[in-house]
């Protein structure tokens, strides 16, 4: 029961490992551009991702489990903002999916505890597919000028001596 619970929970932090690494590297690419509201919606999720690695960690450790810290994937060299937000929506979709399933398998093995977290990973992962979703609605309804505008919003920040938006 709990081997394969420490399994999946595993798999989970390999994945959310990945996706911090890969939601920073965007940050830092978008933060040098001065997209502000793209960069810091990467880093927030970022941020987010590793606090789910930290409740994986604990429920494994809870179940006597070794937490293995190797990301699932390597970052991808993605420089275009609507690819990074493509790949964004991808990785979320398919956490979502694999906590679903991950989610019934651990009630199967009744740990219903362990369901009950990749439940609520689930919710947040649907929030962050939104997020990047209706970034990408917005660069496909506004496109380049989209992304001038939070580089011209940093500029007059900038030059009037206030600190960029957080």
């Amino acid at each position: 029961m709990k081997e394969k619970s420490i399994e999946l929970l595993n798999k989970a932090v390999a994945d959310e490992l990945s996706a911090v690494h890969q939601y920073m590297y965007f940050h830092f690419h978008c933060d040098n551009l001065g997209y502000d509201l793209i960069s810091n919606l990467f880093k927030m999720t970022a941020i987010q991702e590793m606090l789910h690695v930290e409740k994986l960690a604990d429920r494994i450790l809870f179940l006597k489990g070794e937490v293995e810290m190797k990301p699932a994937e390597e970052v991808k060299k993605i420089h275009d903002v609507k690819e990074m937000l493509l790949l964004a929506t991808q990785m979320e979709q398919s956490s979502q999916n694999d906590y679903n399933l991950w989610a019934n398998e651990c009630s199967k093995n009744a740990d219903s505890v362990s369901k009950k977290l990749f439940e609520l990973l689930v919710e947040d992962e649907e929030r962050h597919f939104d997020q990047f979703d209706t970034e990408m609605e917005n660069l496909i309804k506004f496109g380049d000028n989209y992304l001038a505008l939070q580089s011209i919003e940093r500029s007059k920040s900038r030059s009037t001596g206030r600190p960029p938006m957080e």
